[in-house]
């Protein structure tokens, strides 16, 4: 995927993102989600560590081939596994317990995706970079995989506080492209979807009737591994 659009995606569905959390109450930050057992302050958190992760990466040293794919990064092993997905948990948490208040922990998210907006703009085209989870990556593949990280979070949050999704058109088209292999449209489009509800549909946070299955199958639609 092209690495110029992908960092738009990111830069935009982020500061839409940190734009909108800037706005919300104490009560806002203390819901519940449906990514259990986290709160609106917990899942916010977790998107925040998610993006924290680069900085490291852009500092560590650069394999020398790319060997993973951002589809293939969803694959489901030991990094989608319980015991991950408890680090996970505990992670967010104690990341969104060291702040005083939401305001705070949403203008550190805005101070975290500016940098890592800027360190990953500075990179080469080509450049490779290692995982966590020990995934040699093509940076831009990494990014795509940071662009689901907060646009697909952001409309959990949106459901957590009845909201319309801010869903941007540039992090919906690719995450749309990750999912199907195919620039987003037609497919979509068919079934009287928007982007939104598609994201919805695909990562199994709205149900499927038996007849939008069969047409997701027939599109080969990538199911994500989530945490």
């Amino acid at each position: 995927m092209n690495r110029d659009r992908v960092m738009e995606a990111f830069r935009a569905e982020s500061a839409r993102l940190g734009e909108v959390a800037l706005s919300w109450t104490d009560r806002d930050w203390a819901l519940p989600t449906r990514c259990e057992p986290w709160r609106v302050r917990d899942l916010f958190g977790h998107v925040r560590v998610a993006l924290a992760w680069l900085p490291g990466m852009l500092a560590g040293a650069s394999p020398d081939q790319a060997e993973v794919s951002a589809r293939q990064y969803y694959r489901p092993d030991e990094r989608f596994s319980a015991a991950t997905n408890d680090t996970r948990i505990s992670l967010a948490q104690g990341h969104a317990a060291g702040f005083p208040d939401g305001r705070a922990l949403a203008e550190d998210f805005i101070a975290t995706w500016q940098n890592v907006h800027r360190l990953c703009s500075a990179e080469p085209a080509g450049r490779v970079v290692r995982t966590r989870h020990g995934d040699a990556m093509l940076l831009s593949e990494f990014l795509v995989t940071r662009v689901v990280e907060v646009a697909v979070h952001g409309l959990d949050l949106a459901a957590a506080r009845g909201d319309t999704p801010w869903l941007t058109p540039e992090a919906g088209s690719v995450v749309e492209e990750l999912l199907t292999g195919r620039p987003e449209g037609a497919d979509r489009r068919t079934l009287g979807w928007d982007q939104a509800t598609f994201l919805e549909k695909a990562t199994g946070r709205q149900p499927l009737t038996p007849a939008e299955d069969r047409r997701l199958a027939d599109m080969n639609l990538q199911w994500l591994a989530l945490g």
